[in-house]
């Protein structure tokens, strides 16, 4: 059992996520052969990312971006190295099946504050760092509420907001509205970006 997870929350992951991964594994197949296809290998992107009060853990997505690079070996800027197919991924969220094994781990959630950069720790005023005492989550309240249309701030503050007010009913609520917001292809990028701009810290911090 993770630390500082309710049981009805691991025990709702488990039962969405087990049978979850049995059914969609042929889908998850099919994408990672067309990942290495169409933009090569590694067909997964790992990166290390704070979780569970800040802890570490290595997060699991389907790559979106090649590895293009400049003659000097710098890599092309992300609007470059982002194919039709990886904004594909992007937009239908598909690119975020491999963080199911995650979940299944024990490291994330279903639901809860997206687990952002390692750097991002230290920038975090001591009210946004509360995002960090649940599980970080695939989707969350901050993701139906604007995902990466929003401020950082709204985001961390929408994060905040699920730390104090989770209930199993909210997770539901969370997920349902997920998909919705998945099929309309909402907030999936910040505005003139396709990627959502680094997070400096706060103004107040």
């Amino acid at each position: 059992m993770p630390e500082g997870v309710p049981l009805p929350k691991r025990i709702f992951d488990l039962a969405l996520t087990i049978p979850g991964l049995i059914i969609i594994s042929p889908v998850i197949l099919i994408l990672a052969i067309l990942v290495r296809v169409k933009l090569g290998s590694p067909v997964l992107f790992r990166q290390v990312r704070p979780g569970y009060k800040g802890r570490l853990f290595t997060l699991n997505k389907f790559r979106s971006m090649t590895d293009q690079r400049s003659p000097d070996g710098s890599l092309l800027p992300d609007s470059v190295r982002l194919t039709p197919f990886g904004r594909f991924l992007r937009a239908s969220s598909l690119d975020e099946l491999p963080e199911l094994l995650n979940v299944l781990k024990g490291e994330m959630s279903l639901v809860g504050p997206r687990p952002l950069l390692v750097a991002y720790l230290d920038r975090y005023s001591p009210e946004q760092a509360r995002r960090h005492d649940v599980l970080p989550g695939i989707t969350g309240w901050a993701q139906i509420n604007g995902r990466n249309a929003l401020t950082w701030e709204d985001k961390f503050s929408l994060d905040v907001w699920y730390v104090d007010h989770w209930s199993l009913w909210l997770d539901i609520k969370i997920l349902a509205l997920t998909f919705i917001k998945v099929f309309k292809r909402e907030g999936i990028n910040q505005p003139g970006s396709v990627t959502a701009e680094e997070f400096t810290g706060s103004k107040n911090n």
